[in-house]
């Protein structure tokens, strides 16, 4: 009885002591609590709707576990009702930037800050510390409230690329143990779709999720690499690694925990939390930033004909590629792998390309050089590299095969853009984590891969209309991302063949056209080989058209996975792309956002025998209002892309 009474008065004490504070977005639809007793646990409903319940959290500083038996010190509630001016205009020059925010201080020195927005929900820890800390492990604990579906990017390894398919699943269906990179996406009841990633990471590891029960997901992260041989050019083999994830500050902020959240697929992808949620632009000049569309050697693997010389790694070939653009008003082109005369002598180009030449020959044609080269070479001498190719006149680099994310190749990221914007020199991840908002701090990250993207239509069918779709929804919700469309050649499921040296694409011509419009990209590529864009002139001529930022972006109407349907603005005039999987469809489209007045419509749509010809399409051109609604069709694989001239 004795013990029985012990144990009651505990309890007492226990929930004596616990206390829930609550927060809520400014539309009042996303409630979030946070319950402080023995941890720190929270949950969220939408719209009465519950999502999450008791996730937990907690910083393990080997010491000391921030968030163990938490004591409060204060709570404080702020909202902000601002606009944010974007330097490169990825989805919109100016981003609402509206929130309700909770701050609880707790003993000794570290504090836990929630944001909610109507579109999502964001934490994270703060310290202010003294010394420099050893970071163990941070717990991001996910308890969803029922039995959802996930688009679920398996990873083998924390070693990765992260170019995923991402797996529809049941969450009950994902074995315990299997984890995951960001973005994943949780599909809850009531058509609620819940959006994970992370922002404003600096100095600290990527976050991955694992599996811990049926409906459950616990963090997982790249440890510190304390000691490892290098295989090859581009690997690491015989890793050792610490029994700790960070070594940093300890006085700072750490990653942003994001949730984006919509009951409305179209709303989804308009998110710009990760954005929202980063350290502000870090550089004091931005003018020079110029984003636009590159022609691109590698996927096309110099394929060029149609010419007297033999094409190669060389002079003439490259000339023709900067004739090509600059016909096109195409303002870059990429030197991928073999214009050096190494991968790991980054500094000399090989010897049958003058580099200096090609560089003099394209500033006769307004057509700029990009380097690529491979980040342990570059970080081997980041500053003598890009001192000499800044003085050879490139205009950035494409940097890669990092398929690393632990905290030195976090570092590397902001070494090597802070580096490239001392010089005026763009930036291109490549073989990389997703972005995770350092390109607000430096903008000149003109793009990131990370994703798997066209250039597996070399060896693999991955690259499907369905997974082209579910990329809007997924991987691009984290950020900007290297696709590398612009294929010529397009083929529909039974004639698809895989060639490495002359690949194609699944899908329609429409299909690969309006992935301009609908894809993030501040940096742009065009994929295949200038000979077959002069073969596709009136295709090309259409690309060339596009903008690559953009001044306002409504997503129109679309579904997760099986379509989409997107309208960007750039000045007066606006720009449209819907993309559907391996089912036909008919799309409505109201030009009810168009501005006053008369508008030419330039519309390249699937031809009637898409389905079966994959090249075949229509270009037409006529006038509309903002009165008027078009009714569009989609072949299977299909698209449809249009440009909205203002008269």
């Amino acid at each position: 009885m004795k013990l029985i009474l012990s144990l009651a008065f505990i309890l007492l004490v226990l929930n004596a002591s616990s206390k829930d504070y609550k927060i809520t977005s400014p539309n009042g639809q996303i409630d979030v609590t946070v319950s402080v007793d023995t941890q720190i646990q929270w949950s969220a409903t939408v719209g009465n709707q519950p999502i999450f319940t008791k996730n937990t959290m907690s910083l393990d500083l080997g010491t000391t576990i921030l968030g163990d038996m938490p004591k409060v010190v204060s709570a404080k509630t702020t909202s902000v009702f601002d606009v944010v001016q974007t330097v490169v205009a990825v989805k919109s020059k100016t981003i609402s930037n509206n929130y309700n925010q909770l701050k609880l201080v707790f003993k000794p020195n570290y504090a836990v800050s929630f944001r909610v927005f109507d579109n999502g929900i964001a934490y994270r820890f703060e310290t202010s510390i003294e010394q420099e800390i050893t970071v163990k492990n941070e717990e991001v604990s996910l308890n969803f409230s029922g039995d959802y579906g996930a688009l679920f990017p398996e990873e083998e390894t924390l070693y990765s690329h992260y170019e995923r398919l991402y797996l529809d699943q049941k969450l009950s269906s994902l074995a315990a143990g299997k984890f995951c990179s960001l973005p994943t996406l949780v599909k809850a009841d009531n058509n609620i779709k819940i959006g994970i990633t992370e922002a404003d990471l600096f100095d600290y590891p990527c976050l991955f999720m694992e599996v811990a029960g049926k409906a459950a997901f616990k963090s997982k992260y790249p440890h510190v690499i304390l000691k490892s041989d290098q295989k090859g050019d581009r690997e690491i083999q015989n890793i050792t690694e610490a029994d700790y994830i960070a070594q940093t500050s300890g006085t700072r902020t750490f990653p942003w925990r994001v949730f984006m959240i919509s009951t409305e697929d179209a709303r989804l992808v308009e998110n710009q939390m990760v954005y929202l949620l980063s350290r502000e632009n870090k550089l004091t000049e931005t003018d020079w930033i110029k984003p636009g569309l590159v022609a691109w050697d590698w996927w096309n693997e110099n394929n060029i004909y149609g010419v007297d010389f033999k094409a190669g790694l060389d002079t003439e070939t490259y000339k023709y590629y900067i004739d090509f653009a600059s016909k096109n008003k195409v303002p870059y082109i990429i030197l991928d792998e073999g214009w050096t005369k190494t991968t790991t002598n980054i500094k000399e180009s090989n010897p049958d390309l003058d580099l200096q030449e090609l560089i003099a020959y394209g500033k006769t044609k307004n057509v700029d050089i990009i380097l690529w080269c491979l980040w342990n070479a570059l970080d081997a001498d980041i500053n003598g590299t890009l001192d000499l190719y800044a003085k050879w006149g490139a205009k950035g680099i494409k940097v890669d095969f990092m398929a690393r994310s632990e905290q030195y190749m976090v570092n590397f990221y902001e070494r090597a853009a802070k580096a490239c914007a001392d010089r005026k020199l763009l930036i291109d991840f490549h073989g990389a984590f997703k972005p995770s908002g350092m390109a607000r701090a430096y903008p000149n990250i003109i793009n990131h891969e990370g994703v798997k993207g066209m250039e597996n239509a070399k060896w693999s069918k991955d690259i499907t209309p369905e997974h082209d779709v579910t990329l809007c929804f997924t991987r691009m919700l984290a950020g900007p991302m290297d696709f590398t469309p612009g294929a010529m050649t397009n083929k529909n499921e039974k004639d698809y063949a895989i060639s490495f040296s002359h690949p194609m694409s699944q899908g329609t011509r429409c299909h690969q056209l309006a992935m301009y419009v609908c894809y993030d990209a501040p940096l742009q590529m065009m994929c295949d080989s200038p000979s077959n864009y002069y073969k596709e002139q009136e295709s090309t001529s259409f690309i060339s058209k596009m903008p690559t930022v953009w001044d306002d972006t409504k997503v129109l109407d679309a579904k997760v996975g099986d379509y989409i349907l997107t309208a960007r603005q750039k000045g007066n005039d606006w720009y449209l792309g819907a993309m559907t999987d391996w089912t036909a469809r008919s799309l409505n489209v109201d030009l009810s956002f168009l501005g006053e007045g008369t508008y030419e419509i330039e519309i390249m749509q699937d031809g009637i025998n898409a389905d079966k010809s994959c090249n075949d399409y229509k270009h037409t051109v006529k006038q509309v209002t903002k009165a008027d609604k078009l009714k569009i069709e989609l072949a299977k694989g299909g698209g449809w892309a249009a440009i909205c001239k203002k008269i």
